[in-house]
């Protein structure tokens, strides 16, 4: 991405598209049961909460009525059902993981099989986006928490606690291909979720093979364990990974997710919030819900002068429903160099103009 004179400016910066994630698989109704939905009702009703506060993205997860998080595709096809029916606008992105939320005391916090997950692309109704992960990766999502984090939470027990630090993520590039191409067939978006500048590099070298004819909408999942840390040294070198056609949200965890999203709202960059990423305020003296998190960043998106997008806008953002034909027509509208054609020389750029 370049950043030319004049690109902090908000007159010069596309509207801040907030995505939502208040579903918290990784917590216990009983972490927040203030905040944390249970009921398909009170589920539905949640997305609906985030929509009128300000987000047009939500990441979805779904409970079963004992609190955990389900496995069954068919609460998730009640859920997305739901949620059309009351927001038909909202951009309803499904966490590729299903659930990793461990069964039982001292079970791994796991994803489920590679066929379980090629199923996502057969939810009806159909989702606009699923997420997706990069190359398999640890993805220990407790090791940057500290203990004021977890305290008096269900990850403050030791075999839940050690469930989540053990997690890993299974994305192998077979898997991967096969995945994008499912959803692709169903018109069903692809949201990368990249821990690293190595997972966009194999992304791109995806594009320049012809597998992975997709627009690049992505998020920078900087949570450590894993993961790349929330820092500004890291951020600077992801954001000047990323081609200058790509749509980049940023996320985090705990305290470090405020932070981050300032400093994308500031950049022209999106945001994503909600109980799944943090469940504190800044001074850890009481929790916040994921609706007041959002409500934060739109005032202080506007505090900087940045418009917040409505659905619309954050559709045209997003390209949502946009494929490509082919390689060079990805790595074009994605902003990447073109392939080099058989015996070209030198560094390689996309045709001028005659």
């Amino acid at each position: 991405m370049h950043f030319l004179d004049g690109s902090l400016f908000p007159e010069n910066q596309q509207k801040l598209v907030i995505t939502a994630a208040p579903y918290g698989p990784e917590w216990m109704p009983s972490d927040f049961p203030q905040d944390i939905p249970v009921t398909m009702e009170a589920q539905i009703q949640k997305a609906v909460d985030c929509y009128n506060a300000g987000a047009t993205v939500l990441h979805l997860h779904v409970r079963e009525l004992d609190g955990k998080g389900s496995k069954r595709l068919s609460k998730f096809n009640e859920l997305l059902a739901g949620i059309r029916a009351r927001v038909p606008d909202m951009i309803l992105q499904v966490g590729g993981s299903i659930s990793f939320a461990p069964e039982g005391e001292g079970d791994l916090a796991k994803w489920l099989s590679d066929d379980t997950r090629h199923m996502l692309a057969e939810l009806e109704p159909t989702p606009d986006q699923v997420t997706i992960a990069i190359n398999t990766n640890q993805m220990n999502v407790v090791e940057q928490m500290c203990e004021a984090d977890i305290r008096g939470t269900s990850l403050a027990e030791p075999a839940m606690y050690r469930a989540y630090r053990e997690m890993t993520i299974p994305a192998g590039p077979e898997w991967v291909e096969e995945h994008i191409r499912r959803l692709s067939a169903k018109g069903i978006q692809t949201h990368f979720q990249l821990a690293n500048i190595s997972q966009i590099e194999t992304v791109e070298r995806m594009m320049r093979r012809g597998s992975c004819n997709v627009p690049l909408i992505l998020t920078w999942v900087a949570i450590g364990g894993g993961f790349d840390q929330p820092n500004l040294y890291n951020l600077a070198n992801f954001v000047r990974a990323c081609p200058d056609g790509s749509v980049l949200t940023l996320e985090s965890s705990m305290l470090n997710v405020l932070p981050l999203n300032m400093m994308a709202i500031a950049l022209g960059l999106h945001v994503r919030c909600g109980i799944e990423d943090n469940i504190w305020t800044q001074r850890r003296d009481r929790k916040m819900g994921t609706i007041e998190q959002i409500e934060q960043l739109v005032r202080l998106s506007r505090e900087f002068g940045r418009d917040v997008a409505n659905a619309q806008e954050a559709r045209e953002i997003y390209r949502v429903g946009t494929f490509y034909a082919d390689a060079d027509e990805t790595l074009a509208a994605n902003g990447f160099a073109p392939n080099r054609k058989a015996g070209q020389k030198g560094l390689t750029q996309h045709a001028l103009p005659a």
